[in-house]
């Protein structure tokens, strides 16, 4: 049986600590209560996201029963072939920013994974997921 996952880089965590950590450094040099407050909240953004990648790295994961699905902050969901109705990527282009992400879409839910999420391109994964939910093997 074939089962596929995606998770977040590793390295995109690593660059939340790092911002995480420069953050920090900002809000113990600010010369101002304002800029401390402000840099610190930055500084647990950011280490929140990265907290959150390092808890739950797998986004996405797929087998010939359906896939798993990051919800919440760290929690999954695990949804059957049969209740998918449609798996695409929303592909936009605003102003100069392209946005590409892979929508799984059931009855009651949208679940949006970006190539964040994913570590690849969201086009491969909607390949690979069809594949899946056809009973043949991704990459074929």
């Amino acid at each position: 049986m074939e089962t596929r996952s995606w998770r977040v880089p590793p390295w995109h965590i690593g660059l939340k600590l790092a911002a995480a950590a420069l953050f920090v450094a900002l809000a113990v040099l600010a010369d101002d209560a304002r800029g401390s407050l402000l840099t610190g909240v930055a500084a647990l953004g950011f280490a929140g996201v990265a907290v959150r990648d390092l808890l739950a790295p797998v986004r996405l994961a797929a087998d010939a029963e359906g896939v798993t699905v990051v919800s919440g902050f760290v929690g999954h969901v695990r949804i059957p072939w049969a209740q998918i109705r449609e798996i695409r990527v929303d592909d936009r282009r605003r102003l100069l920013v392209r946005s590409r992400l892979l929508e799984l879409r059931t009855e009651d839910d949208l679940h949006l994974l970006s190539a964040y999420d994913l570590g690849t391109d969201p086009a491969e994964v909607e390949t690979d997921l069809t594949r899946l939910r056809d009973g043949l093997a991704p990459g074929t």
